[in-house]
């Protein structure tokens, strides 16, 4: 998972970076409102983790202006604001989380789990497509040059969770997670599904998944 971290309390906001990082996640950090608004314009992120006590404003601004232009990105708020006209504001700002200073690492974590698990494929509204591969949501169905390939559902699910964001690397973790819901004792069970969906592509579909040694996986044209 790619999240910023937009936190103007250096000791916190590296303390996230290094625990998350060392669960496998990928941070980027800024220390105040226009500064997450300008790393949101240059890269695209899983999830947003943000204070509301900023240099230049409540944090919830951002948040207000990710939903105002439509977008769906996860959004954890962490705070020392605990009253319940706080936290309400924060839900009403488009908030998925609001979790209250002092806080445990850990419980960080198991938040932005919760949220990915509630709001996996939230952007599943509509029909995606790369190459000759398309995705149709409300059919719950892939489909190659028009014809549906019959997937078992945890291999559907795998091409919904990559097929929206080509060249995007997952990891095993992220893969895990979106599909089953926690991760696996054994990384077989993903090679598994991955060899699956690559025999229903076929060889000479024009998408492949490819192998990024030591990040994940990606889908991409070949």
């Amino acid at each position: 998972m790619r999240i910023l971290i937009v936190e103007d309390d250096t000791h916190i906001a590296e303390n996230l970076v290094l625990f998350l990082e060392m669960k496998g996640h990928e941070c980027d950090y800024a220390t105040s409102c226009r500064g997450a608004s300008q790393r949101l314009a240059q890269a695209e992120f899983d999830a947003l983790i943000v204070d509301r006590g900023l240099p230049d404003g409540d944090g919830l601004s951002v948040i207000r202006d990710l939903r105002a232009r439509g977008s769906s990105l996860w959004a954890l708020v962490l705070t020392a604001r605990d009253t319940l006209e706080d936290k309400l504001a924060g839900f009403e700002a488009g908030a998925d989380d609001y979790l209250l200073k002092p806080f445990a690492l850990q419980e960080v974590e198991a938040r932005l789990d919760a949220i990915a698990r509630r709001g996996k494929l939230r952007e599943d509204a509509g029909t995606w497509q790369l190459g000759d591969i398309e995705y149709d949501s409300s059919a719950q169905e892939v489909r190659r040059g028009g014809s549906a390939l019959r997937l078992p559902p945890k291999a559907l699910r795998l091409v919904a969770v990559m097929l929206p964001h080509p060249n995007r690397a997952f990891s095993r973790r992220e893969l895990e997670l979106a599909i089953w819901g926690h991760e696996q004792e054994s990384s077989d069970n993903l090679r598994s599904l991955l060899h699956t969906v690559r025999r229903h592509l076929g060889e000479t579909c024009s998408v492949e998944i490819v192998n990024m040694h030591g990040l994940g996986y990606k889908l991409a044209l070949r």
